[in-house]
């Protein structure tokens, strides 16, 4: 098989042609203040991972050269925050004399992401910068502690993001990460959205369920698993024939894998400890779980529907509940998954009660449109979606994901459960 290797995974060109039905900002929610996290941006695809922390510090430099009339390793002239509160930078700059600044990585409602250069590690990382607002600063604060209390537990800091550092400047709290690859979800899109190998989304798939274990052994739920909130370690790849493809045009022969199934889980600002009061939205929409539509209250299981969800995009390459509305999204689950069951139905909460009428799901009749009803009726259920990109192991994943995607949040499989699931356990045998 022709095999060729490359090095660089690149990020700020990449195609930024938008799923079949786009994203929309509001289907990322409002979290309680006490759970907001920092950043939320989609685009970034490659900032995280920490390790023990550092002393906080704001660095200037009196004995160093001058450049400009600023020390060659100190701070820049102080700028004004922009309206939003956003850090005013530019390229070359140092923040702090420890990190000099090379290119914008992205933004988000809670801050920037910036390349820099590590003076001290001599390595490239990743800043986020939150905004110089209260409430994202006390947010940041928050997600530190949880960072941290992950790092204390993740000795090898294989699972999680570990914090490296962080420190206070000019009222912005930043936060030091790794640099790392893309985020799986950046890699589906600048692979034109074809699928991974069923070899790779096992491997991926496991090391999400371990990482899934682990937080929840520590009484912590993510609330927001999503392609975008993975990283790949390593941005290498390799092209590989597209067999399925290769009847449409020379482009299309290869297609880019990954070179490493190495990933990280990122982004804990909205994460929560279990036992809290857990009725609020969360996870991004098209990860979102039933009981949370329904606003039954959720816990731990949460999470492992969102895995669900993730491990069929990475399959299929697009996601699964392509949708924006609730009525939609639940009459989606019905097409793929068979029928909401009726103590479910019969629970759900004020806000969601226009989705029920007579016992059962309001659809098509509460349907916005014909477009939404051509939407959902063009879904086929789980099984047929998965042998359709699936050329082994079809049965075990179908087995595993009704595992993973039951509706009752207590009849799904915990992450410890689908670990010794056979589309796992059964290819460790063969080896």
């Amino acid at each position: 098989m022709e095999m060729e290797c490359v090095v660089e995974f690149p990020h700020t060109h990449m195609d930024r042609r938008p799923r079949k039905r786009a994203r929309l900002g509001w289907d990322v929610p409002e979290v309680p203040k006490a759970q907001v996290g920092m950043f939320c941006g989609q685009e970034v695809g490659n900032f995280s991972s920490f390790a023990p922390a550092r002393a906080p510090l704001e660095h200037t430099t009196s004995s160093s050269l001058l450049v400009k009339g600023v020390a060659q390793n100190g701070s820049p002239p102080r700028r004004n925050d922009d309206k939003d509160g956003h850090y005013m930078f530019a390229i070359g700059d140092n923040l702090t004399s420890c990190y000099k600044i090379h290119n914008k990585m992205g933004e988000g409602t809670f801050g920037q992401v910036l390349e820099c250069w590590d003076r001290e590690r001599k390595e490239m990382v990743a800043i986020k910068i939150i905004r110089g607002i209260k409430k994202y600063r006390e947010a940041a604060m928050i997600e530190i502690e949880v960072l941290q209390q992950l790092g204390k537990h993740d000795k090898g800091g294989n699972r999680c993001v570990q914090i490296r550092n962080w420190f206070d400047y000019r009222n912005h709290i930043c936060i030091v990460f790794e640099k790392l690859g893309p985020s799986l979800y950046d890699f589906l899109r600048k692979n034109n959205y074809r699928s991974f190998p069923i070899d790779l989304v096992r491997e991926i798939g496991r090391q999400l369920l371990e990482c899934v274990a682990f937080m929840h052994d520590l009484r912590m739920i993510h609330t927001d698993l999503k392609p975008e909130n993975i990283l790949l370690v390593s941005p290498e790849y390799v092209k590989v024939p597209d067999y399925k493809n290769s009847s449409r045009s020379p482009s299309s022969y290869f297609k880019k894998v990954p070179k490493s199934s190495a990933i990280k889980v990122i982004d804990f600002g909205s994460s929560t400890y279990e036992g809290q009061d857990l009725n609020y939205i969360v996870s991004t929409r098209h990860y979102r779980a039933p009981e949370v539509i329904f606003g039954l209250g959720w816990s731990y299981p949460c999470d492992i529907w969102s895995v669900g969800c993730i491990l069929v995009e990475l399959c299929t390459g697009e996601a699964l509940f392509q949708t924006h509305e609730n009525l939609e999204h639940l009459a989606m689950m019905e097409r793929v998954l068979g029928s909401l069951p009726q103590h479910m139905l019969k629970k759900v909460d004020r806000h969601a009660d226009k989705y029920v009428r007579r016992g059962r799901l309001d659809w098509p009749d509460g349907a916005t449109s014909r477009e939404s009803i051509k939407a959902v009726m063009k879904l086929p259920r789980l099984q047929n979606l998965i042998m359709q990109h699936v050329d082994h192991s079809a049965g075990d994943l179908t087995h595993l994901l009704q595992g993973l995607l039951r509706y009752d949040p207590s009849e799904r499989l915990t992450a410890r459960e689908a670990l010794m699931h056979s589309f796992f356990t059964r290819n460790m045998l063969r080896r």
